[in-house]
């Protein structure tokens, strides 16, 4: 086992489209765990869309990265030295380790996983922090009911492949937004969704009224801008919009509905949605997303990429390109 730490750091905030230059792979020497510490090496990063947002100075839900900080990032690991009391050598956890070899913790914010469950990839996608988004998303905020219809956009991704699996559980008609005749189809025969709609090729405004004769009762929003504008225009009364991520937007100038009044037409709803702020119900929807895909009522599907720490920026540009289905995971070798 390498005693040498590679890190990513961030070296320069993007001003619209994201580069490779923008972080800087670095070595330390491994961290050594002191009382009350232990330190884990990591072995899968989640790679998420939110990474983009977290890259940006000013107010957020989180504070930014700091130039020369190692890069935020949600990840599993195992626990390969330890002064900590409730963790020992070979323990396997989850929490924000960080893009790097090695994190050393106390223990805050860092959960075991019971790898004999589910492999631990799983951890990062339908039992980690995408599958919580999509269920306390849909289930708090979009309150959905049986027999409406739920519209998802960036359907085929982590969140957004789950949301719709919940939807049908509920009962609901699940309609999917993303990318590409490939996940069009995907979304339909391996997530089950009702329906899907390419928006590359497709005229979105059209298929919806198609797909959502009576308009759509829950729309969760993973891209904002003009598929955000679209769904508007279709909300039946009394829907409810969860504001889940605007991915659209996040490497450009970003713009807000011109058509929001239709919110008030509808007497619709439109509300933000931030998955730590229900960390302490965790366990619940763990619990109750562990027992659907025992059941295979929710599937699981990750996308890995295997590589090491220098591969993390081309990752990241990968999930930006559109070039992901389900949840994008960076595999650490030793």
């Amino acid at each position: 086992m390498s005693n040498a730490n590679v890190q990513c750091r961030l070296a320069a905030r993007p001003t619209e489209q994201l580069k490779a230059t923008d972080w800087t792979i670095v070595g330390e020497p491994k961290p050594v765990a002191e009382d009350g510490q232990f330190v884990v090496h990591v072995d899968y990063l989640s790679i998420d869309p939110a990474m983009r947002t977290w890259m940006n100075a000013g107010r957020s839900y989180v504070p930014p990265v700091e130039i020369g900080e190692v890069m935020r990032a949600l990840g599993v690991g195992h626990v390969v030295e330890s002064r900590h009391p409730d963790f020992a050598v070979g323990d396997n956890v989850s929490g924000i380790f960080g893009v790097q070899q090695y994190a050393l913790s106390d223990g805050a914010e860092v959960n075991k996983i019971d790898t004999s469950l589910a492999p631990a990839p799983v951890y990062l996608s339908a039992l980690g922090i995408s599958g919580l988004t999509a269920y306390f998303g849909l289930l708090d905020i979009g309150k959905p009911e049986p027999g409406q219809t739920v519209l998802v956009s960036g359907a085929a991704g982590s969140v957004g492949s789950i949301v719709g699996q919940i939807a049908k559980i509920k009962g609901c008609r699940a309609v999917g937004i993303a990318g590409g005749e490939e996940k069009r189809r995907w979304l339909i025969d391996e997530a089950g969704f009702d329906a899907a709609i390419d928006y590359k090729t497709a005229d979105l405004r059209k298929e919806l009224k198609t797909h959502a004769p009576d308009g759509v009762d829950v729309y969760f929003d993973n891209v904002g801008g003009a598929t955000l504008e679209a769904a508007l225009n279709r909300l039946a009364r009394g829907a409810r919009i969860v504001l889940c991520g605007a991915v659209s937007q996040y490497n450009d100038i970003p713009r807000g509905p011109s058509n929001y009044m239709q919110l008030l037409v509808a007497r619709a709803s439109m509300t933000g949605f931030v998955i730590f702020d229900y960390a302490d119900r965790y366990p619940e929807g763990i619990a109750q997303l562990a027992k659907w895909l025992s059941s295979g009522e929710v599937r699981s599907h990750e996308q890995i990429e295997h590589g090491s720490v220098a591969d993390f920026p081309d990752t990241l540009l990968k999930l930006f390109r559109g070039e992901n289905t389900g949840k994008l995971i960076l595999a650490l070798g030793e």
